[in-house]
């Protein structure tokens, strides 16, 4: 059976230099009926877990460790089993939601990950956190890009651990090279494409955020 792609939306708060904002984060499960990982276990472990729907969790992926799209990854690992896997760069993040508990892998540039006769490629994206990462699913003609690349631009800068020219750096050379079909689910919000944001890299440049 051929992988797919599933999707829901949790909500709850992302917190970062003392500030505190409401957000709906995007949650993605890929696999077929037996077997799937999950792309940023946000929120809502319950919630993630039912989803699944008795499949088997091979892995809880962190695109970046911002507490809002990490903060229910130990406890569905808990319950499933998984391990969850970070870039090493984001250490420092995923520290301030859970000093009492680690990753239990790491992330590489060019790692490929295997679901459902699936390959997730690994592509390490800084600028939004150091320890960004997208993953693209070329059989499905999409890519997962956390919060480096929205509908209508990058991800925010304005905050710490996070560098704007590094992220336009990283959307410039790891993204825009990928086919200009290609669906990009984000992290949070509408999905959109490769050739849709593609003509606009000056536009934000110019905008410098």
């Amino acid at each position: 059976m051929a992988a797919r792609i599933d999707h829901l939306v949790t909500s709850g708060t992302f917190a970062l230099d003392g500030g505190e904002w409401d957000v709906d984060n995007n949650v993605w499960i890929v696999g077929d009926d037996t077997e799937a990982i999950v792309i940023d276990a946000a929120h809502d472990a319950d919630a993630i877990e039912a989803a699944l729907n008795g499949r088997t969790l091979r892995a809880i992926v962190c695109t970046h460790a911002h507490n809002d799209h990490i903060d229910a990854a130990p406890a569905l690992a808990a319950a499933t089993g998984a391990p969850v896997l970070l870039h090493p760069d984001d250490l420092p993040l995923w520290k301030q939601t859970h000093p009492d508990r680690a990753p239990d892998g790491e992330l590489a540039d060019g790692q490929e990950l295997e679901i459902a006769g699936t390959t997730l490629r690994v592509l390490h994206t800084p600028g939004h956190a150091p320890g960004a990462v997208c993953l693209y699913a070329p059989g499905l003609g999409t890519v997962f890009t956390g919060d480096t690349l929205f509908q209508g631009g990058p991800g925010a800068t304005g905050r710490s651990f996070s560098h704007f020219p590094t992220i336009v750096e990283s959307i410039r050379d790891r993204l825009l090279t990928l086919p200009p079909e290609t669906t990009v689910r984000t992290g949070h919000g509408d999905s959109t494409s490769i050739g849709t944001e593609a003509p606009h890299l000056d536009e934000w440049i110019a905008r410098g955020h």
